[in-house]
């Protein structure tokens, strides 16, 4: 975490974004339909419209029913019922099927019932608590998984972000670059009918100016189709062009990126839920344990009855009776039925508990591993940033050279692709330093 905190506190954070970030985007022209965002509104719209997002939230919510359904059985169970029957004539056989005779029934056809009973459990062995105790885990594990998915869009819309960041730059590079090939060719046509230059000079500057038309053309798409995918990231697909506002505001963009924030791996989505996940096991266990133990439960009962049968012979009136009870089972076969259950969940929680070690060090790993590529960004940016000087300043005399026919048309376009290659490389810098450090938070559980 050291060099994490050495990053925060480097000076060249400073200038990251003013550096990249403080060029106006004339290209980026604002529509008629466009919609402003920033990259904070980007992140929060995604967390709270993605459609995946909201999958993750019903989800949390369904597991919320289910843990209040499960408490529900700690309530008694009520019932009421009622039956009535009509009986026929009973036959009696004697010797056999030889002699048959037919009697009613005594007092009378008739018969029914109408009561209520109620059953409310007092000892189970835990069973009750235990059930209770892996909803409520199961609902703490969706409510993980909906923070993590939350988080993975957030991320994702942020990359997304910044990559139409990226091409927003590249546009103007290209622009300059397309300025610099057409003026190029306007030389070079102006001595080759001077018969200054070949006919091959001729051709590789129309060719170099188609290249870069080309590639404008494929940044323009890449800009259209960015913009299609970061609005489907923040569920606005209906918009068709972004604004994006931290493009300019680049205070804006520096507060809202580099904020000092926790890089505590057990704060990691994955560390969590396996936490979770060794909980919900451990209550899974005490369910299958309770079955060793007998059930204790409380039995009462009240209703109204015809005939009535509690005397003999039976008497042809109705009669109105209760009670109250205990009732005690327990299940003799679950001392050889359930050993082998209990078994088999220990040793489940044992490989959870070696899954979660090993999540640990995977993401204590990744963490060093973006911290590195961070600081290296950072780094790169700096190194970059006095290329892209020396790159123009060898532009220029390599141009000036050729217009004095004191160099090669081949040392030229070297030449400028190494200046426009040097701007790339110091956008790509930056935009990757944001994405990785983007990452991180996503990584630590801060995203």
């Amino acid at each position: 975490m050291k060099i994490m905190k050495r990053i925060m506190n480097n000076p060249l954070i400073n200038i990251l974004i003013l550096l990249g970030f403080s060029t106006p985007f004339f290209a980026q022209q604002k529509q008629a339909n466009a919609y402003n965002l920033s990259l904070k509104e980007a992140v929060t719209l995604a967390k709270e419209n993605n459609k995946t997002v909201q999958v993750s939230a019903i989800e949390q919510r369904a597991t919320q029913a289910d843990y209040n359904d499960a408490k529900n059985t700690m309530l008694p169970t009520l019932g009421i019922g009622g039956t009535y029957q009509r009986f026929s004539k009973a036959t009696l056989y004697d010797h056999g099927f030889n002699e048959s005779t037919q009697v009613s029934r005594q007092p009378g056809p008739d018969g029914a019932n109408l009561g209520v009973d109620l059953a409310f459990n007092i000892y189970s062995g835990g069973k009750t608590k235990s059930v209770i105790e892996e909803s409520s885990y199961r609902n703490a594990l969706a409510a993980i998984n909906s923070k993590d998915q939350g988080g993975n869009i957030a991320l994702q819309t942020a990359a997304q972000y910044l990559d139409l960041i990226r091409l927003y730059h590249f546009r103007q590079l290209i622009k300059d670059q397309e300025k610099r090939a057409e003026a190029r060719l306007k030389n070079i046509t102006s001595f080759y009918k001077n018969q200054r230059v070949t006919k091959s000079d001729l051709l590789r500057a129309e060719l170099t100016l188609s290249n870069v038309l080309l590639n404008k053309t494929q940044n323009e798409n890449d800009i259209e189709i960015g913009n299609k995918k970061l609005g489907i990231l923040v569920n606005v697909a209906d918009r068709q062009q972004f604004y994006l506002t931290d493009t300019l505001l680049t205070t804006r963009l520096k507060e809202i990126v580099f904020s000092e924030k926790s890089s505590d791996v057990n704060n990691s989505y994955q560390l969590q839920k396996a936490d979770m996940n060794l909980k919900i096991q451990s209550s899974r266990i005490k369910n299958l344990q309770s079955n060793y133990y007998p059930s204790l439960s409380l039995i009462s009962a009240y209703g109204f009855n015809y005939p009535n049968y509690l005397f003999f012979k039976p008497i042809d009136q109705a009669y109105s009776a209760g009670f109250v009870g205990v009732k005690m089972n327990y299940s003799i076969s679950s001392l050889y039925q359930n050993k082998n259950k209990v078994k088999a969940a220990k040793q489940r929680l044992d490989a959870i508990e070696l899954q979660k070690d090993w999540i640990k060090d995977n993401v204590q790993d990744d963490i060093t591993a973006l911290n590195i590529k961070y600081g290296e960004a950072l780094n790169r940016i700096e190194v970059t940033d006095k290329s892209i000087e020396q790159a123009r300043v060898n532009f220029e005399i390599i141009n000036t050279k050729y217009l004095n026919q004191l160099s090669l048309l081949t040392d030229l376009l070297d030449a400028d692709n190494l200046y426009q290659e040097s701007r790339y490389t110091f956008v790509n810098a930056q935009i990757t330093a944001l994405i990785i450090y983007y990452k991180l938070q996503y990584t630590t559980g801060n995203l």
